[in-house]
């Protein structure tokens, strides 16, 4: 019996379709295709070394003994994260579906709406609860969100501040890990974080802003209102990090005049999952709305005048602004968020504060036994933590005894944190208060489910008044039946790989294999705190130690650090080493980075953030780096050289021949060479930023090593560094990790988004040294077919000296501008035919980026090369004058079913052209919910939270 492996799983073509492709492409043998594409020079000289592959039954298995490793306690530990209760039917609906978590980034509105609108219940969440009037579409972490607030404040100075201040406030309630990445941000901007008692602080002119925690880290539920009016005097914003569940008893930030409120909207039915991945908050002033980083979903219309919605504002503003963006901000945590917002719909505004009322009706039991036990509690007013005041040798007792109940708490200085959540059992809450019962030889009460009773006036003058979520979406779906069919609704307007390749160049949309995902879900990896004791920790420990060490066989580095929770911060990580490098050395004026003209836009925008000086060098008429415009500004800046960015294969496609000239010319000007991981999938097996003598490279395990991209995010961007740099890895204030001479925490949790991590550690697992090495190859394969296939009737825009291209191509679509086609056009007639477009207009205006990954077969690849083949006959009705330039089937795509079905059909094309141009359409035909969205019109009338049933009455009235 033949066992067949998870690598022709994975692989899209057969061997027989291998060969006919090989043929079209006009190659002997793949490996001839695979050395004409690839230099000589850079090849590696042996095979990569990588765990014998095994088979899904076999891998899950093996992960069943790894996951055991880990011991499920119960936690109490807080500090930002907690127990929920994800209800099974979010889990299973949407966490657990591919029909939403292999779907991409909603650029094509149109293909999107599903998902855009469970992203904008997310946002009226947020606003509603935090009192705010608009919210973004998520964040990363909560304590990057706190970055970001910070550095809008900062940047958005006025007056005489826009020079002098400096200084950001940082109250020492706020959780430590916070601060960490705060100071982690501060440093290459010279902002200077002052932290001290909030009560004993009272500004001046050199603060240009402040963040609070509310409830803080010791629980203690503080009113802040006349502290804030007094900063606001004199000019100094305010920013709250708080908690969603909480904001349902207390009164909201935004109502005693906070200027942005942040957080974590994890406790919303997303897992613990050892740190992520979860969706932050991030809610500001309308008067912030062109500042606020990340994404926001804005309502806007259609062709038609029916209500649509899309990405709105700034929008990956970084990829426009370059240098001068004010964020990198990337990846988003959309399938989180989806998560988190799905919850509120499901619960409504009651279900929830019932839960928060029990958080709180729990934690006050505890309170009143464990003050009958003699404890000092440090606070009256609280939520759900509670702060005990304890010497060292009570607080040895109390671990060891709650440790042996399976029990985990905060551990603090003088202190013992204890953190109640929607997970706690009276069960568990009884384990509890016999341990400390133990300790002080006090008579213990058993507990009941009628021992936890809220009483309305517990918040007292701090209690909430005001109403949320009062969209009829949120009292709506509360039953299962309805919840699932709304879920489903949603789903179905969008396209996702449930439907058809997702030919994005530069974002590899590959398979997200069903077992990779399974383990994402078992308690023993999704239920565990990030700060649980590293020895309870030992299968978590395990995946660790052998993704670090199978990633840095792969890229051919020294050392691998985990904890960037997107390519993002992977990128800023990977700078700030750098930085670390060179100051360590005595050398921290090495500033200037280099960055070709053809670079991915977080790469700048990165590289500002890192305190760097960008300079922009040329790209030759083939896309390939001028090398010699690389020589000479390296050269001229060779006294403050801090180094070259570069992305490898190219942003347009191409393995440069050059490379090694490039980064032999960077090291000999004292700088160093990082490499944007972006199109690793050209290189694992074959190549690697080790061989290219780079010194530092992030991944994007989203992209190359199968993380979902889940409508958004998550994503993780890991960053391997040579060994002169892993003294340098990034550490964290809470969990001993990192090198020798570690940069402060880039991330919230020390191994990051820690939970998707198992994705990656699977597909380099089931497919082995050959399998990876394989993926490339065929990765290489498919994208050299569609340009054969397309190269007769389409110009290529850039291909290797042997006119190949590596994993993607650029198709040229500006020479149709003169008939009045943009490249948008095609972008949107591909929707007619089934398929998300290609990245569009970047990195080349006027351009489609298509990458077909090598997890699509031959059959799908023709699929969508005659879709785009039957769209070069429709710009030739154009030319030739069968069509008008304004009227056709391009400019008016997508055609959606019911403009198709409706009596009133006015174009000079028949139905069927425009709705089933190709055969296979009738097959399976996918319709777009809306027309073609008035980008402009949402921009300028912004709404960004759920509009009322009227509102869009009136709209289309």
């Amino acid at each position: 019996m033949i066992r067949e492996t998870f690598t022709s799983r994975h692989i899209g073509p057969s061997d027989s379709e291998r060969a006919e492709m090989l043929n079209t492409i006009g190659v002997s043998s793949l490996e001839d295709l695979i050395d004409k594409t690839i230099p000589a020079a850079i090849r590696l000289d042996k095979n990569i070394e990588l765990s014998e592959p095994t088979s899904e039954y076999e891998y899950l298995n093996n992960l069943r003994k790894i996951a055991a490793k880990n011991k499920t306690f119960k936690s109490f530990i807080g500090m930002g994260y907690y127990g929920t209760i994800t209800p099974p039917v979010i889990q299973r609906n949407i966490l657990e579906n591919p029909g939403w978590y292999t779907a991409y980034t909603p650029y094509q509105a149109e293909i999107s709406q599903g998902r855009l609108e469970a992203l904008l219940n997310y946002q009226t969440m947020v606003s509603d609860l935090t009192g705010m009037e608009l919210a973004n579409a998520s964040l990363l972490d909560e304590a990057t969100a706190a970055a970001e607030a910070m550095a809008m404040f900062f940047n958005t100075r006025k007056g005489a501040k826009k020079k002098t201040a400096l200084q950001f406030f940082v109250d020492n309630k706020v959780f430590p890990q916070t601060l960490a990445v705060l100071q982690t941000r501060a440093e290459p901007l010279n902002i200077e974080i002052v932290t001290g008692d909030w009560n004993e602080f009272e500004g001046n002119d050199n603060t240009f802003g402040a963040l609070l925690q509310f409830p803080n880290m010791e629980g203690q539920v503080v009113d802040y209102k006349l502290w804030v009016a007094q900063l606001k005097e004199k000019n100094i914003p305010v920013a709250v990090a708080t908690d969603l569940m909480a904001l349902t008893l207390l009164t909201p930030p935004g109502e005693w005049g906070a200027d942005v409120v942040l957080g974590n909207s994890q406790r919303f039915g997303v897992p613990m999952g050892f740190g992520g991945p979860h969706a932050a908050f991030f809610a500001t002033k309308e008067d912030y709305k062109r500042h606020i980083p990340g994404r926001i979903i804005g309502v806007s219309k259609d062709r038609l005048g029916k209500p649509a919605l899309r990405m709105a504002l700034q929008t990956r503003e970084q990829h426009i602004r370059r240098d001068k963006a004010t964020s990198n901000i990337c990846t988003a945590q959309a399938l989180l968020a989806i998560m988190a917002g799905s919850y509120a719909v499901f619960h409504g505004p009651k279900g929830i504060r019932k839960i928060a009322e029990l958080i709180h009706a729990k934690t006050k039991a505890i309170a009143k036994q464990l003050g009958s036990f003699g404890f000092q509690i440090k606070h009256n007013d609280y939520f759900d933590t509670l702060w005990i005041e304890a010497d060292e040798v009570t607080i040895g007792k109390i671990k060891a005894e709650t440790e042996s109940r399976e029990i985990n708490l905060f551990y603090a200085e003088g202190a013992i944190g204890i953190s109640i959540d929607e997970a706690t059992t009276p069960d568990t809450i009884n384990d509890l208060l016999r341990s400390f019962a133990m300790i002080s030889q006090s008579d213990f009460k058993k507990l009941r489910n009628g021992d936890f009773v809220y009483v309305l006036d517990d918040m007292g003058q701090l209690a909430r008044t005001s109403d949320y979520l009062t969209n009829p979406v949120f009292s709506q779906y509360h039953s299962e039946t309805e919840m699932m069919r709304y879920l489903k609704r949603l789903e179905n307007k969008d396209i996702s790989l449930t439907h058809s390749m997702i030919p994005l160049g530069s974002c590899t949309m590959k398979l997200n294999a069903a077992t990779e995902l399974m383990p994402i879900t078992w308690p023993e990896f999704a239920s565990i705190h990030p700060f649980t004791p590293s020895e309870q920790c030992a299968g978590y420990h395990q995946i660790f130690t052998e993704l670090e060490s199978d990633l840095a066989e792969i890229t051919g580095f020294h050392s691998v650090s985990l904890q960037p929770n997107s390519g993002a911060q992977g990128e800023y990580a990977g700078l700030m080493v750098i930085r670390a490098y060179h100051a360590n050395r005595g050398e921290g004026h090495r500033n200037i980075m280099l960055i070709p003209s053809s670079a991915h836009g977080t790469n700048p925008a990165s590289a500002v953030m890192a305190g760097m000086k960008v300079v922009v060098t040329k790209c030759d008429e083939n896309g390939n780096m001028d090398v010699e415009d690389l020589k000479a500004k390296a050269e001229q800046y060779s006294d403050s050289l801090a180094g070259l960015m570069v992305t490898y294969p190219s942003t347009h496609g191409v393995f440069e021949e050059s490379i090694l000239e490039i980064n032999e010319t960077i090291h000999l000007n004292g700088g160093l060479v990082y490499m944007d991981g972006a199109n690793m999938n050209a290189q694992v097996g074959l190549t690697n930023p080790g061989r290219i003598n780079a010194d530092v490279c992030h991944l994007n395990l989203h992209k190359t090593f199968a993380i979902p991209h889940g409508g958004g995010g998550p994503g993780m961007g890991p960053i391997g560094v040579a060994e002169h740099l892993t003294p340098y890895l990034p550490g964290h204030e809470l969990v001993a990790t990192g090198g020798a001479n570690a940069i402060k925490a880039v991330s919230s949790a020390p191994w990051g988004s820690a939970l998707i991590l198992l994705i990656s550690h699977a597909y380099i697992k089931m497919l082995g040294a050959e399998g990876n090495t394989a993926s490339t190859k065929n990765a290489i394969l498919n994208a050299n077919y569609i340009k054969a296939r397309l190269q007769e009737n389409f110009d290529i825009l850039y291909t290797g000296k042997n006119n190949t291209v590596a994993h993607e191509m650029i198709v040229d679509l500006r020479p149709f501008k003169a008939l009045g086609v943009e490249a948008e056009d095609v972008a949107k007639r591909l929707i007619d035919y089934g398929f998300h477009a290609p990245t569009l207009s970047f990195p080349v205006a006027g351009t489609i980026m298509i990458e077909p990954t090598e997890s699509e077969s031959k059959s799908e690849l023709d699929r969508f090369c005659d879709a785009l083949l039957q769209i070069r006959e429709e710009i030739r009705e154009i030319e030739n004058g069968s069509f008008d330039k304004e009227n056709n089937v391009l400019k008016n795509a997508p055609h959606t079913a019911i403009e198709t079905m409706s009596s009133d059909w006015s174009f000079p094309y028949s139905r069927e052209k425009a709705t089933y141009p190709l055969d296979y359409l009738h097959v399976f035909k996918y319709w777009a919910p809306v027309s073609r969205v008035d980008n402009a019109h949402g921009d300028r009338n912004l709404i960004c939270t759920c509009p009322s049933p009227e509102a869009y009455m009136l709209e289309e009235a």
